[in-house]
């Protein structure tokens, strides 16, 4: 099943359209505003994103610039209720991959998202995340919120193997078990712990990033 994001205000439209989508195997999030879908992107990244051009809280070319700056591969289609072509040129020049105009057929809808899928592939596990730190494993770079972060060979495998186990504690056992330094030499316990310390720095100090003592580390999102 394909995973969808769908920023629509309008709960009565956000509803036909779940449960439309639904029947075609796709499993379907509707947020009323942007910041919603913010937070939620943050947890987790789906297959595809469906965004309203006015919403509330802004207009969904905010969301996708935010979209392309962390996850530049991410599909997202434009809804928006007129024909206005600004609205449709302003998408594109920031980075949609294709745009429905409203009213529309939800037949129409879907077999746009399917084209866009087609096209590009289910990429939702190109990319993780926790709190304002993100990863593109396909470019191996990380981000917190906006920023990139340089970091070394050793420190992008230690956060891969955390976002990968979000949520699950990851035993100092199991990260030197896996992780060699650029040199190809063991990374012993000490060397783990200021690696992990340096890492934390780069990142701000991320409340997500947490110690548990004496037995490991654990990416958890806040709140």
């Amino acid at each position: 099943m394909t995973e969808l994001y769908y920023m629509e205000d309008d709960p009565h439209i956000g509803m036909i359209v779940k449960e439309y989508l639904e029947q075609k195997s796709y499993t379907v999030s509707v947020f009323q505003t942007l910041e919603e879908g913010k937070r939620a992107l943050n947890h987790h990244i789906p297959g595809i994103v469906l965004i309203d051009w006015n919403m509330p809280d802004g207009g969904g070319d905010s969301l996708l610039k935010w979209i392309r700056f962390r996850w530049r591969e991410l599909p997202v289609i434009f809804l928006t209720a007129r024909s206005d072509t600004r609205d449709i040129v302003s998408g594109f020049e920031e980075g949609a991959d294709d745009y429905v105009v409203k009213p529309f057929e939800l037949e129409v809808l879907y077999s746009r998202l399917q084209a866009v899928l087609r096209r590009m592939g289910n990429l939702s596990d190109q990319y993780l995340s926790c709190g304002p730190i993100s990863i593109d494993k396909s470019r191996m770079k990380i981000f917190w919120q906006k920023e990139e972060i340089a970091v070394s060979q050793t420190e992008y495998e230690i956060l891969l193997q955390l976002m990968m186990n979000k949520g699950k504690t990851v035993t100092r056992e199991a990260l030197l078990s896996l992780i060699w330094d650029s040199n190809g030499n063991y990374v012993n316990d000490n060397t783990l712990t200021v690696t992990v310390k340096r890492l934390r720095k780069k990142l701000h100090d991320p409340s997500c990033l947490k110690t548990i003592r004496s037995f490991g580390y654990r990416m958890e999102e806040e709140g």
